[in-house]
């Protein structure tokens, strides 16, 4: 991997600025610059056009999503990247359509991906706390993993052939955060992936 799109899927609100998940899009870029990698970055608040982004996600060994988990979920302005970028993709940019055809119809639902080889990684910023996950005596998430609970997310870059990375996740960031030890572990975990090229 030499290649690194960053896309940082925060929308601003007056209750979250966007300050962790800005300052985890600009640890990730620091770490891969300095290691060697050559990065490209998107934010929604960029004026993205759709073919730019396209030939991002083409040009692009591995994708980091930097997002905030937003109603169980990505951000409105990043589902909007993803209905757009993604839906155009389906040309054969990034997938040829699902994969099947009418004339071969038993071809898997899913397996149309042009960018098989590549990777992807989910870092996301919680306001559940990490024992919320993982724990079935939690009711709300009943025993499910912050991986579980992105699955249509993970669905989508497989739908394009990608491979995960082991996904990243900053817990209780609101009511009891710890910043300093997620930008830390942040760092290692980013290490471990990326580590420099020689």
């Amino acid at each position: 991997m030499k290649n690194v799109f960053v896309i940082n899927a925060h929308e601003e609100y007056e209750f979250a600025k966007g300050e962790l998940n800005r300052t985890l899009t600009h640890v990730a870029i620091d770490h891969l610059d300095t290691a060697g990698y050559v990065t490209r970055l998107t934010t929604m608040k960029d004026d993205w056009q759709v073919d730019t982004e396209i030939g991002n996600h083409q040009w692009a060994d591995a994708v980091l999503l930097q997002t905030p988990v937003n109603w169980m979920g990505v951000p409105w302005s990043f589902k909007k990247y993803v209905d757009f970028v993604y839906s155009f993709g389906m040309d054969g940019r990034l997938c040829n359509g699902d994969g099947r055809t009418r004339s071969d119809p038993a071809k898997q639902y899913g397996t149309g991906g042009a960018l098989t080889g590549k990777k992807y990684l989910l870092s996301l910023t919680f306001n559940a706390p990490r024992g919320s996950f993982n724990d079935p005596s939690q009711t709300f998430f009943e025993g499910k993993s912050p991986d579980d609970l992105f699955w249509p997310m993970h669905l989508n870059f497989r739908f394009f052939g990608m491979e995960p990375l082991p996904t990243f996740a900053c817990f209780d960031v609101m009511k009891n955060p710890d910043v300093e030890s997620d930008l830390a572990k942040y760092r290692a975990h980013l290490a471990t992936l990326f580590p420099t090229l020689g």
